[in-house]
């Protein structure tokens, strides 16, 4: 009986590390961020990022998302791994805003002719004069998480609009 006590004891201390692999491969998967802020001024960042685009020459990557949903933090959590950012960086000014359950700052898709936050996240690609770029794939992005890095990528870096 004693035995069994030690060797039960002995699995659950070693539990941790036996699962740590798994953990870590399902992480190199699908990386996760939590960029969405209840309180930024989100109106103000999309315009000072869109006055940025015009400068150099940039589109802008308007992302309505929210920390809760977990699409929402998949693609962020690509935005910032070193591949995503250097092309990011190079062709387009980012933005993240909260939407909280659908129900917050859903004027500013309005302000790009996306009637309602359907899913998240929605991914607006803009022109530096604030042309939605994107109407048919902006709302396409509710499985984030699940889409194969490749694909993710080669749609930002070969983005061709929809118009």
């Amino acid at each position: 009986m004693l035995k069994q006590i030690f060797l039960a004891a002995g699995l659950a201390y070693a539990a941790p590390a036996l699962a740590a692999p798994e953990a870590d491969e399902a992480a190199a998967e699908h990386p996760e961020a939590k960029p969405y802020k209840k309180n930024a001024k989100a109106s103000e960042n999309v315009d000072a990022a869109l006055a940025r685009a015009v400068v150099e020459d940039k589109r802008v990557i308007l992302v309505m998302g929210a920390n809760w949903c977990h699409d929402s933090r998949g693609l962020a959590g690509w935005f910032e791994q070193p591949r995503f950012a250097t092309m990011l960086k190079a062709k387009y000014e980012v933005v993240y805003v909260d939407v909280g359950y659908r129900d917050r700052n859903i004027d500013i898709a309005q302000r790009f002719g996306i009637d309602a936050i359907k899913g998240t996240p929605t991914v607006l690609i803009l022109s530096p004069r604030g042309a939605l770029l994107n109407p048919e794939s902006a709302p396409t992005w509710r499985n984030a998480a699940s889409r194969d890095e490749a694909d993710i990528y080669t749609y930002f870096d070969q983005f061709m609009p929809e118009l």
